[in-house]
């Protein structure tokens, strides 16, 4: 088995260390993950700039670019081979509801999805690495029992976990949750550069709209382990018929209402 693990708070970040510890006896891996921290990039992929593949002395590889293009030019040349799972984390903090819109590491998980390959995004809920040693022990467990009984219907998935900052006794059976949701961001925080500039940093994540049970929000906040299985589709499949009807509606009704002239000249 062959694992490719990335992230987006970069390659000497103590997550991802952690994450390929826990996880090199359990199968092959390589990490490819950024240079530098790259949080809240998404799937952003870089296509007016050359990439840079670099070695570091402990024999991960690390990219002047985003947690995407690690695991896209992995994909696409870089490793010469498919791995069997990319794996992104462990993240310096949750990636929970409409988190997961913006983060690096679930667009890293992402970009292994969308070339087929079966995905996890592993996250902490709490910035500052506490516990972190438990988090990568519930995350090698949990890769363990996937490789371990293949889910050939579901190939290619895209898990989003998130696991509290707990020590190993206190962390709760793992939970499948839906997403949450929360409010609107802080407001944007300004300040005034040397020159007189006026700058602009874009505002805390806002507290949680919805964290009702079943969400991850709630399951995290009890001390569980929530595990989210994503899609990229993004039809509103249910408006469907709705918007169909409005916009040949609207069509008809412009074509009525053109003028002789125009009807004419067509």
């Amino acid at each position: 088995m062959k694992i490719l693990i990335s992230n987006d708070d970069g390659y000497q970040a103590p997550g991802i260390v952690a994450l390929y510890e826990a996880l090199k006896d359990v199968a092959e891996v390589e990490v490819i993950a950024p240079e530098h921290n790259n949080s809240a990039k998404s799937n952003a992929l870089t296509l007016n700039a050359p990439l840079y593949v670099h070695h570091a002395s402990n024999g991960f590889r690390y990219v002047n670019g985003t947690p995407a293009d690690c695991v896209h030019i992995a994909l696409t040349g870089l490793l010469g081979y498919r791995p069997d799972l990319v794996v992104s984390g462990i993240n310096n903090g949750a990636n929970m509801g409409d988190d997961t819109i913006y983060s690096g590491t679930v667009g890293a998980a992402m970009e292994g999805y969308l070339f087929g390959i079966p995905a996890i995004a592993f996250s902490q809920v709490q910035k500052g690495w506490k516990h972190l040693d438990a988090a990568a022990d519930r995350a090698r467990e949990l890769v363990q029992q996937l490789l371990a009984h293949p889910t050939p219907k579901l190939k290619p998935w895209l898990l989003n976990v998130n696991l509290p900052n707990l020590p190993r006794e206190e962390l709760k059976s793992t939970k499948v949750c839906r997403l949450g949701r929360r409010h609107a961001a802080e407001s944007v925080i300004t300040q005034t550069n040397p020159r007189g500039e006026t700058m602009y940093w874009i505002g805390g994540a806002g507290p949680a709209l919805d964290d009702s049970e079943g969400t991850d929000f709630h399951a995290a906040a009890q001390g569980h382990v929530t595990v989210t299985p994503l899609k990229v589709d993004l039809t509103d499949h249910e408006a469907l018929s709705y918007w169909a009807q409005s916009i040949a509606h609207l069509s008809a009704a412009a074509e009525a209402s053109a003028s002789p002239v125009l009807k004419a000249g067509a």
